[in-house]
């Protein structure tokens, strides 16, 4: 059986979806009954059966301001859910030049790619098995309230490198000292396409472990985790199974079990394709 949150790494469907384009450049996928609402801004974008951003916009501050303005509408419509006040660049690779910014909750209406952090909480112990920290989402959250997470995911907004925002999102998700956050452990990068009610995600996850202390208890900052659990692995692997954990968290959680051989990898049918970007 492949597991749930496999499935729907990959849940795509490219015919539902315009491709979106910023000069020769693919950037994003645009659900068909969204981009009926774009047709109203000829001066931005030029609709056929992909959608590209108007070519009189030749640079990124034409770019960044044009979709700005649009955003805006569209948010104020209720089209773009759960605006976040972040600056998110619009690039196909995470060290490219950007070709425009945009609000972060933008990014899934235009299915644009996005990157994150994902930190596994790890403690070992002498006479026991490790077991691990997990968040559950605050029930306030614009996307997946109430669910499992790992103990610290994070968006990264333009102007951060990894560890920058690793750091940052440890102390506000934690409230885990940068000095421990910088002992965490690079693991590997997951690529996600998937089909959400608020349109596409489109990111790239770079996943992390850091090993913690018995006597660590996380301590939230920033409101947007309700609490946190210290589980024992195959407990963590039953809530993966059943859907508990959301689709970005499973999969951090199982490179960190693949990797560490807590599990097989024959009990993760179809992973190894989730490491290679998809064909957008």
């Amino acid at each position: 059986m492949t597991l749930p949150a496999i499935v729907s790494a990959r849940r795509f469907d490219a015919a539902a979806h315009a491709p979106f384009f910023i000069g020769d450049e693919r950037v994003g996928w645009i659900r068909h009954a969204d981009v009926n609402a774009l047709r109203r801004w000829p001066d931005v974008f030029e609709i056929d059966t992909a959608v590209r951003l108007h070519a009189t916009l030749a640079d990124v501050n034409a770019r960044s301001a044009a979709l700005g303005a649009v955003i805006g509408a569209l948010y104020a419509e209720g089209r773009i859910p759960g605006w976040r006040d972040e600056t998110y660049a619009i690039r196909n690779d995470f060290d490219a030049a950007p070709l425009a910014f945009i609000e972060r909750a933008a990014s899934r209406f235009f299915g644009t790619m996005t990157y994150a952090v994902h930190l596994n909480g790890i403690v070992k112990y002498a006479d026991q098995a490790p077991q691990l920290w997990i968040a559950r989402r605050s029930d306030t959250k614009a996307t997946d309230p109430g669910m499992l997470d790992n103990i610290v995911a994070g968006g990264i907004g333009w102007g951060f490198e990894l560890m920058p925002t690793l750091v940052k999102e440890c102390w506000e998700e934690a409230g885990m000292s940068a000095e421990l956050a910088l002992t965490a452990e690079r693991g590997r990068t997951f690529h996600v396409l998937q089909s959400l009610p608020e349109g596409t995600q489109a990111e790239q996850i770079f996943v992390y472990d850091v090993s913690l202390p018995p006597d660590f208890a996380p301590r939230n900052q920033d409101g947007e985790v309700g609490e946190h659990r210290l589980a024992r692995i195959e407990e963590v692997a039953r809530w993966i199974e059943e859907g508990k954990l959301t689709v970005d968290a499973s999969l951090a959680t199982l490179d960190c079990m693949l990797r560490r051989q807590w599990i097989d990898e024959s009990a993760c049918e179809g992973i190894a394709e989730l490491y290679e970007p998809p064909q957008r």
